[in-house]
């Protein structure tokens, strides 16, 4: 109310109701993306820990497929996989916060789990979030990660071992299939044999579109599939189609694409290798691809 007792009207934006604008194109760059990123930092998850031993695979040049990750201090860059092994890729809690408030309504399905990120952020919000990983490690780490962030009654379930055998177990009850899966070879997460990243492409198709399949029959009808995806490129520099083999995945098993995000990505490190990548003709890739599937 004001002085005079009339009430005073608030005017919201649509970036301020729901986080960012809900346009086909989120930007990471934005003052306002930083800021939400620290707050979530602050919380102290490191879903860099369980993943040392993560081997890049050295086998292209600079222009290989980068994707979004931090470094131990914090710091948000965009890097080169082909650059020290002091950096893992590293799944931003903004997309997570994104994602879940525009699309989640209760149980969040992830059959790519990898570090603490989408399971620490969804049940902070309020949802209940089911991953599945292969690699003990990693699980192990999460585990311990949740327990020093959330309360004990509002821990995130990760299941350990093979999601093409543990999605079977699962019930259909799922809103949201959510994940970040293995670029394909990009990063070689361990040397198990079901494990994709260490898969040549043939046997990694056959395995990613099971798995998705499988993920899909655990949405109910009308559930959200959101998959953050990109391209990179072969031992000879061409591109590899990894978008078109997701979407191909999904519409297999009788998803229906229906959004599209471009998500731009901060150069960072990528500077100092963009010149010599463009003599050769390859652009530097500055944005990722997320794609937003409806069960009908």
């Amino acid at each position: 109310m004001d002085l005079f007792g009339n009430e005073i009207s608030i005017t919201q934006t649509l970036a301020d109701k729901y986080l960012m604008c809900p346009t086909t194109v989120l930007n990471t760059r934005d003052p306002k993306w930083k800021e939400l990123k620290n707050k979530w930092n602050k919380l102290g998850i490191k879903s860099e820990v369980g993943r040392e031993n993560i081997k890049k695979n050295n086998a292209n040049d600079f222009s290989r497929m980068q994707k979004y990750s931090e470094n131990k201090k914090g710091v948000t860059s965009y890097i080169s996989f082909n650059e020290t092994n002091s950096t893992t890729s590293i799944f931003d809690p903004v997309i997570c916060e994104i994602i879940y408030k525009w699309f989640a309504k209760c149980n969040v399905l992830d059959p790519f789990a990898g570090g603490s990120v989408r399971g620490i952020v969804a049940n902070k919000l309020g949802f209940k979030y089911t991953g599945i990983e292969l690699r003990q490690e990693q699980v192990e780490s999460n585990r311990e990660q949740a327990l020093n962030i959330l309360e004990v009654n509002n821990q995130p379930q990760w299941y350990l071992g093979d999601s093409e055998i543990i999605l079977d177990e699962l019930i259909p009850k799922y809103d949201l299939l959510f994940s970040c899966p293995p670029y394909m070879d990009l990063e070689i997460y361990s040397d198990l044999e079901n494990d994709l990243s260490n898969m040549n492409d043939e046997n990694f198709t056959t395995k990613y579109e099971s798995i998705i399949k499988k993920s899909c029959e655990k949405l109910i009808n009308g559930g959200y599939a959101v998959f953050v995806v990109g391209d990179l490129r072969d031992k000879k520099g061409y591109l590899k189609d990894f978008t078109g083999i997701t979407k191909e995945a999904f519409k297999k098993c009788g998803m229906k694409l229906y959004n599209e995000l471009i998500l731009v990505t901060p150069v960072g490190s990528k500077a100092m290798t963009l010149e010599a990548g463009f003599k050769k003709g390859k652009l530097a890739r500055v944005h990722q691809n997320i794609y937003i599937f409806v069960k009908p």
